[in-house]
This record gives structure tokens, sequence and C-alpha cells, in this order.
């Protein structure tokens, strides 16, 4: 009896994915918990493992389907488990195939790792696949792949007396692919962020001299010690912790007729990946040692890098740091993050002149941004949170005495 590959459970209201590439293809022989395939959904790609050993015996749904949870995407036969069982028909067809053509025993597709929606695109559109470098898993070609050869080729005519065209195709000019369901997820929580919320930000700027000095002494101490460099990030996460403690507003969400204030400081940091902006989230930032949360930063990126965030990893943020600053940005308006009511952007460190005891020096300043929901937090309130954090960045040894 065949075994059915089902859509699995995703948690955190996640109903629906995207079908983004079969790793395997129809007919190839499969160990349990080999990967087969891949989601897309709106927070992670998700690896869909074989539930049994045997043969892929049917794939139902092609790639850059949606699909919901527990749909039935293919079939594993289990009675196959090896290359000497398959089937005698299989075997037979094998057979009579070499005998018909002896010379086409063997063909250069046959050696090209494509998907078999690709195959089938290309072959309708008598694309050359081996001139196309797979973007896929180990090089495969994916229908994306296809699509952007078809939209990039060429459509100008050979002639013998070449003139330069008056007008250029369209195609030549433009490239289309498939938007992807995080980059579709992305573009619908903005959307929702702006016409759910009523988003204000107020700006300031903090010296960073203290922050620096303090870094410049321990860093490699605190690194043989503690096996992990001593960052910015760290202070500005302990910073806004302590402020939402002291303002606690900033750390909660609006619900149906009520304000859910949370007791429990879980601080996601937003982290730039192909697909997109994640924000993988430290769970109880507010137990959490410099070290550890620099440990915990250091996950997060390895593990955006190496596409193996999981669902847990981007769940339950109360409160979200970005810093545009890595970019070299020196200004700008963060986006709350839907259902936080707060979100605090970094920037830029630029040496300038100001104003300290009616005397000019040169300080390195960074100015910081906070967007926060109006319906939950008043000016005066974001104003005052903003401050304390500037407050705790200048003198970081308040830290230490809150803790």
């Amino acid at each position: 009896m065949s075994i059915e590959i089902k859509v699995p459970e995703m948690g955190e209201s996640i109903i629906e994915a995207t079908v983004g590439e079969w790793i395997k293809n129809e007919g190839d022989l499969i160990e349990a918990g080999e990967t087969i395939l891949e989601l897309e959904t709106e927070k992670v790609n998700l690896e869909v493992t074989a539930p049994a050993a045997g043969q892929l015996e049917k794939v139902n749904i092609s790639e850059g389907e949606i699909v919901n949870v527990g749909a039935v995407l293919g079939t594993i036969n289990p009675d196959v488990v090896s290359g000497e069982n398959k089937s005698e028909t299989e075997n037979k067809e094998s057979k009579d195939t070499s005998m018909e053509k002896p010379a086409e025993e063997t063909s250069i597709d046959d050696n090209i790792n494509i998907t078999p929606l690709a195959k089938n695109l290309a072959d309708k559109n008598k694309i050359d696949i081996s001139t196309i470098k797979g973007s896929g898993r180990s090089g495969k070609i994916t229908v994306d792949d296809i699509n952007e050869k078809l939209n990039t080729k060429t459509t100008i005519p050979e002639t013998n007396n070449p003139v330069t065209p008056s007008i250029t195709s369209t195609e030549s000019l433009e490239t289309r692919k498939r938007i992807t369901k995080r980059r579709e997820t992305i573009a619908k929580r903005l959307k929702e962020a702006h016409l759910n919320t009523v988003m204000t930000t107020t700006y300031n700027e903090v010296d960073m001299t203290e922050i620096m000095k303090i870094r410049a002494k321990y860093k490699e101490s605190f690194r043989e010690q503690k096996g992990v460099g001593l960052g910015f990030m760290s202070f500005f996460v302990k910073s806004v912790v302590q402020s939402l403690i002291d303002f606690p507003n900033l750390n909660s969400e609006m619900g149906e007729n009520e304000i859910i204030m949370k007791n429990y400081y879980n601080i996601g940091i937003a982290v730039a990946s192909d697909e997109g902006l994640v924000v993988p989230v430290l769970k109880n930032a507010n137990n959490l040692s410099f070290s550890g949360i620099e440990s915990g930063i250091v996950d997060m990126v390895k593990k955006t890098q190496s596409k193996t965030l999981t669902i847990d990893d981007l769940s339950g943020g109360t409160f979200t740091i970005t810093n545009g600053g890595t970019f070299g940005s020196m200004f700008s308006t963060p986006i709350i993050n839907p259902p936080q009511v707060g979100i605090l952007g970094m920037h830029a460190i630029k040496k300038k002149p100001v104003v300290i005891n009616d005397e000019i020096v040169i300080r390195p300043m960074m100015y910081l941004a906070l967007t926060y929901d109006h319906r939950l937090v008043d000016g005066g309130e974001a104003v005052q949170f903003l401050v304390r954090i500037k407050d705790f960045i200048e003198d970081p040894q308040k830290l230490l005495i809150e803790n």
C-alpha cells in the first residue's frame, strides 16, 4: 500500500505553504527521513522528509503551487526499497528501450540535475538546458531558472546586414520571476502594519564614546573567557529590556477589547538574508548575560545564512531591534512588526562635532529611531523610553546597577 507524503503541521497560525523545490523525482529511491522537497512558508523554508523508505511513486503537487496543512504532496511505494527490487515491468521497459534505441541509451539531458516541472517547461519551449546553471540545491535547475532563460532571450532576428535596432525588445530589458512566499508575506505584513496601526516615529542621538571604550578595553579578554566577541548589540538589547521594564506599554499588544501586557521580554533582532529580512527572537532576554546575548546573535546569523531557522526561532517576539548601520544607513524610519507596538532602529556611527560643557568636541554619534503604535503608546512615554535607552548607552555602568 502506498504511503502518503503530507504537508506537516507548521505551528504559529501557519496554515499554508508554497511548494518550493522537489529534491527527488518520481521513480527515485529514497530512505526514511531523507529530504524529498522544500516548502516555502511566510516565515521559513521547511524541508519535508520521507515518512518511509521506498520509491517516490507519484508527485501530486507541482513546484509553485500553494498547499494547506495536511494536503497530500505525493506517495511512496514502500515495496520498492532497492534497485534490485524494482518491478519487472520497469526492468522490461528498460530493456525494450535499450534494444530499440541503442544509440540513445544515455542522453546529455539524463545527466543534468533538473526538476520534472522545469524539464517539461524547457522541452515545451525548446530550451537547451545544458546552457543553464541551476539555482536549486546542488545546482538543480528549477522552474525559476527556465523562466529567467525565457525572459532574457533576445528576440532580434538575424540578418545578413545587421542594423542597430531603433526599438529594443522589452523581453531583453525585463526579467520576471515568481514571487516567493517569503517576499509575498513580507509585502502583506508591511501593508497590514500601515493599515492596522498608527505608526509614529521619534528620534534621538546617542554618544557611543563610553561603549566604544569598554569594547576596546575588554574585547580580547571577553572573547578569551566567553568564546564570543563583544559587540554593540548586547548593550542595546540590555538597554531596551531595562527600558521596557520601566515603560511596559512598549512591551504590550492590542487585543480585541483589551491591552495585553507582557511580563516576558523576547527581543527580535532583524537579520538580512538572501530571501529578505527575517527577525529571529532572543527568548527571555532579561535573563541573558552579555555573552549569552552575543552567542544568541551569532547563532541567529548562522542559522539565517544556512537557512536552518525554525518557526520557533522566529516566534514570540515582544519588541524588535533593527540595525541599518550595518549597511551604512545614517537615518531611517523603521516599521513596526505587528502585533508588537515598538521597534528601535540603530544606524551608522559617525564622528561629528558636538557641544559638551560649552566646548565643541568630536564624538562618535549614532542616530536612534523609535517607531511605536500611537494607539497604545503616548508621545511623551515614547520619548522618555528612547531617552532612557540613550542614558544607558551613554553611561553603561547604569546597566550593571539596574541588573
